[in-house]
């Protein structure tokens, strides 16, 4: 369910989640268990041995807890953003500051290499918070496209799959309009792209972390302390605007974000203090999935 709701939030990763609570490499090694031989399994009807080699229990958890939370936070989400933005996204920064000191523990040794990794993920991500937002687009392509990029992204801790979705013009059609009115005929498209990009994109990630363990959580580490220039809190949104002056609606008739204009906070507003208290709450709500993580894990030892 954390997984999920950090799916639905922009600059927030579910990889990110994964990673901290110790499930991420359990999560794809399972992924990347979809191969010739669990079809074999299956069409031999050895439905015992299919759900061992996929560790298909914990699929289903984890997925479960995912799409359930991914319905009912979109909606959550959607009233809190359209009525404390700051405090929301406070508390989302206090979640990526609490996320890079407890992924970044994992690592072996930081080495200089290491390092060198994390710099260069932090620079990714500044560079990607950057970009300007493309234009909505509803063909079955390009919606397509958006399901492989954003599960894969979703899936590396500290690259937001929410945040790729803005960049790609098509986060609020998608994870706000589709999800919460169903509307399959854009949902469809998305997901065969996220189930076709989950699967090839796991045996990759697979690989890389098995070689280079350290260099890779490094690397991701950096994605999520520069992901803190995206959540910033105290920043105003900028809308498409054409060139007579006037916004620029989407097929629902809302505004286009093009990014965010940042600025710094005025300490005497009370409205500081408390987004101050929601970066508290969400550094101690990581430290609290942390030691949920390592308490589950030391029970199963």
């Amino acid at each position: 369910m954390a997984m999920g709701a950090a799916n639905v939030i922009p600059g927030v990763s579910g990889g990110t989640i994964a990673l901290i609570t110790g499930i991420f490499e359990r999560l794809v090694n399972s992924l990347k268990s979809f191969n010739i031989l669990a079809l074999k399994l299956l069409f031999k009807g050895k439905l015992k041995e299919f759900a061992i080699h996929i560790d298909l229990y914990f699929l289903l958890a984890v997925f479960a807890g995912i799409i359930f939370s991914i319905l009912s936070i979109a909606k959550i989400l959607d009233y809190l953003f359209l009525n404390y933005p700051v405090l929301v996204w406070a508390f989302f920064f206090g979640l990526i500051i609490a996320s890079v000191f407890f992924v970044g523990r994992t690592v072996g040794k930081w080495r200089i290499p290491v390092v060198v990794y994390f710099i260069i993920g932090a620079a990714i991500a500044v560079s990607v918070s950057l970009f300007k937002p493309a234009q909505e687009n509803t063909s079955l392509y390009y919606l397509f496209i958006c399901g492989i990029v954003a599960i894969c992204s979703m899936l590396l801790p500290g690259l937001s799959g929410a945040f790729v979705l803005i960049l790609m013009g098509n986060y609020q059609l998608i994870m706000i309009e589709a999800v919460t009115r169903l509307d399959w005929g854009i949902l469809l498209p998305v997901i065969a792209g996220g189930i076709a990009g989950l699967l090839a994109f796991s045996h990759l990630l697979s690989w890389i972390f098995r070689r280079f363990r350290d260099q890779t959580i490094g690397m991701l580490s950096g994605f999520m302390a520069g992901s803190l220039a995206i959540l910033w809190p105290w920043k105003a949104e900028v809308y498409d605007m054409d060139a007579a002056g006037k916004l620029i609606m989407n097929r629902s008739g809302e505004p286009i974000l093009q990014g965010y204009e940042y600025k710094l906070p005025d300490i005497s507003d009370f409205e500081f203090w408390i987004a101050l208290f929601c970066i508290f709450a969400g550094i101690l709500t990581i430290a609290f999935i942390e030691w949920q993580g390592k308490k589950a894990k030391n029970n199963e030892g």
